[in-house]
């Protein structure tokens, strides 16, 4: 058995941008991770038994993204959103991550990497040379991966001549549900958009399902998740993933 399954550690990284341009620019809006993502998804990881460490570009401390809190995210787990709250704003090592570069330095230490979701990610990760970094190492290694909503947008990163992605299954947010965001709950166009496009163009296979269900994908070691209501799906696949490894 490896050294990194032994160990049962995952690595959380999430984004640490709090502001999202839209419009061309022309409209700030207020972003960051979205809560029911990260918090469903660790909480089910950690309540496996697994040791979590987390990162961000800078080492800042991530921002929630306001939206995430609307009790709409939530149904059937409502009460967990106190909870949720209650960590992220008071748990002292994930209030203090440490920065990207570290991670993918240390990134022999860990048998998974998590990426949660939130428009955040595709105003800092997207452009930081750690992050294809760090999902090349974790694939080339056949760690799992999880990507979840916005994050398979990060498989971008990386070209397709050396993309370790191309010709998985994978999932996001699906292009009517980017629509929706757009026009009915942000009302502007962010500079980076059509994520599903982006994968195909990389050939990559997509599926989604409809929008606002639940849905996932696992294809080798890598699971994605399509939105905010696929934490079920989600935590599902990845756990199997996690237990067949150990």
């Amino acid at each position: 058995m490896s050294t990194f399954a032994q160990n049962g550690k995952v690595l959380f990284v999430l984004s640490e941008a709090d502001t999202l341009l839209l419009k061309k620019g022309k409209k700030k809006r207020q972003t960051g991770v979205f809560l029911n993502e990260f918090y469903f998804a660790h909480k089910a990881i950690s309540d496996a038994g697994f040791d979590i460490d987390y990162a961000t570009p800078t080492g800042k401390k991530a921002t929630i993204d306001q939206e995430s809190i609307d009790d709409e995210y939530w149904k059937g787990n409502l009460e967990l959103k106190p909870e949720a709250m209650d960590f992220w704003e008071n748990n002292n090592e994930f209030s203090n991550p440490m920065p990207l570069e570290k991670a993918l330095e240390k990134q022999d230490e860990y048998m998974a990497l998590v990426i949660p979701g939130g428009q955040g990610l595709m105003v800092d990760l997207i452009y930081d040379s750690n992050t294809p970094a760090l999902l090349k190492a974790f694939a080339e290694d056949k760690k799992a991966i999880g990507l979840i909503c916005h994050a398979p947008a990060l498989i971008t990163t990386i070209p397709k001549n050396e993309n370790p992605f191309v010709g998985y299954t994978v999932n996001s947010v699906s292009p009517f549900e980017e629509f929706y965001i757009e026009k009915f709950i942000m009302k502007g166009k962010p500079k980076n958009r059509k994520i599903a496009k982006q994968l195909k163009n990389l050939a990559l296979e997509y599926e989604n399902g409809g929008p606002g269900k639940g849905f996932a994908r696992r294809d080798r070691n890598l699971v994605t998740s399509q939105n905010p209501y696929s934490s079920e799906e989600f935590n599902e696949l990845f756990l199997k993933l996690l237990g067949e490894m150990k």
